[in-house]
């Protein structure tokens, strides 16, 4: 009894030491989206990803096979739906990466390598609270064949080579700017000097 109760007074004093750190970071540092985290916050980021899966879920292993075939998938899908903030070759150097709080990690080195198949799942398929991490699953078979295609697809961003980054590139989603000047181009090769319209729909 008495070293229950002394454990949850250390809880308490914990807790109550890490909001105080907390509250001086806000205080001091302000809600900027462009600082970078302090080392507490860091470690409650860290802690938060470890919370958000299961511990059911962390010793699953990948049920897919990393075929060529699934790892094509998984990239194609990368490249379209990951890319804009996690860069094609995982790095997270993008603008919309950089922009976040914590910033988009690279996914490349250990801090994302060493989890294990179960934790990458859970993160890709139901995602991070409090973070710029979305949950992309939507319970159906073919949503978890696709985030576990993915985990493959993450092991495999330290060893991409540049001709498969470069193969990514033509499938990330293209802004408005890009498809005018492919509009224009298809226009130009057609003998058609109409300018282009000013926007474009999105694709189909």
């Amino acid at each position: 009894m008495i070293l229950t109760l002394r454990a949850l007074v250390m809880l308490i004093v914990a807790v109550l030491v890490v909001g105080g750190l907390v509250a001086y970071s806000v205080v001091s540092r302000g809600l900027s989206a462009h600082d970078e985290p302090s080392r507490v916050e860091q470690i409650l980021a860290r802690a938060m990803r470890r919370w958000a899966t299961p511990e059911s879920m962390r010793s699953r292993l990948n049920p897919l096979t990393p075929t060529a075939e699934v790892l094509a998938e998984a990239a194609a899908h990368f490249a379209d739906h990951c890319a804009s903030c996690h860069a094609n070759d995982g790095s997270g150097d993008t603008p919309m990466g950089r922009a976040m709080y914590p910033k988009a990690p690279d996914m490349r080195t250990v801090s994302t390598q060493s989890l294990t198949d179960g934790e990458l799942f859970s993160i890709i398929e139901h995602g991070i609270r409090l973070t710029g991490m979305p949950g992309w699953g939507n319970g159906t078979p073919e949503s978890e064949r696709e985030s576990w295609g993915l985990v493959h697809f993450v092991r495999r961003l330290p060893k991409l080579t540049p001709d498969e980054i470069e193969g990514m590139e033509a499938l990330n989603p293209k802004t408005p700017a890009q498809w005018k000047e492919e509009e224009e181009v298809r226009r130009f090769l057609q003998g058609d000097s109409t300018p282009a319209p000013k926007t474009k729909g999105h694709r189909d």
